[in-house]
């Protein structure tokens, strides 16, 4: 029996739950963004250690339009095999989800233009992970179809005020269970949530 894999998205969050450009100025400023590079004051080595990990249980990507090509323009060009995060993106099968995009360079890339269907599929390919990292868009389009098995959200102590945020307005209600926690030397908050279905709801309001 063929055991499916399950899709974990990865992002960083701040306290005020925006993920828009953590790692560079550059990286989006759509919106009129100025706070891109949120994160990198924090990364210590705690933060990569705990990246190494994740990257190493993965058995493809599928990430969005623009960090596909974000990362695309970076990790090519680093050769280094002792880097977890280049050896695994470099080596593995990656998806890039796009109705635009006609041709993909970074070698083993696929291009998929319909993600209801073809996600699901990937899940059923690969009997590990199928890591998304960054990606909003192409996030809230798994939510809405229920194809997220788990979240592994970084919140750092950083409030913005604005930007775009994983779970906004239009987020599908999901129940979640916490797998695990940890912290880093930087006052990460790095914790793991499964799915576990649909909310349930109660009051406590006094009986009439």
């Amino acid at each position: 029996m063929t055991t499916q894999g399950k899709l974990t998205v990865t992002t960083f969050l701040t306290l005020d739950g925006v993920m828009q450009a953590p790692g560079a100025p550059h990286e989006d400023p759509s919106g009129g963004f100025r706070h891109g590079g949120w994160l990198v004051p924090y990364v210590d080595d705690d933060m990569l250690r705990i990246v190494a990990d994740a990257f190493s249980r993965a058995d493809a990507f599928l990430l969005g339009r623009k960090t596909y090509d974000i990362f695309a323009a970076h990790w090519p060009r680093v050769p280094d095999q002792d880097d977890p995060v280049a050896s695994a993106l470099n080596r593995l099968p990656k998806y890039v989800a796009s109705r635009t995009m006609e041709k993909a360079e970074w070698r083993g890339t696929t291009v998929i233009r319909d993600v209801a269907k073809e996600v699901a599929e990937l899940k059923r390919r690969y009997p590990g992970e199928v890591q998304v990292h960054g990606s909003g868009d192409l996030a809230q389009t798994l939510m809405e179809h229920d194809l997220v098995d788990e979240y592994r959200l970084w919140l750092y102590p950083v409030v913005l005020g604005g930007g775009k945020r994983l779970f906004g307005s239009g987020a599908v209600p999901a129940a979640l269970t916490l797998a695990g926690t940890t912290t880093t030397s930087t006052g990460v908050v790095v914790s793991t949530y499964r799915r576990a279905g649909k909310p349930s709801y109660g009051s406590f309001g006094l009986d009439q």
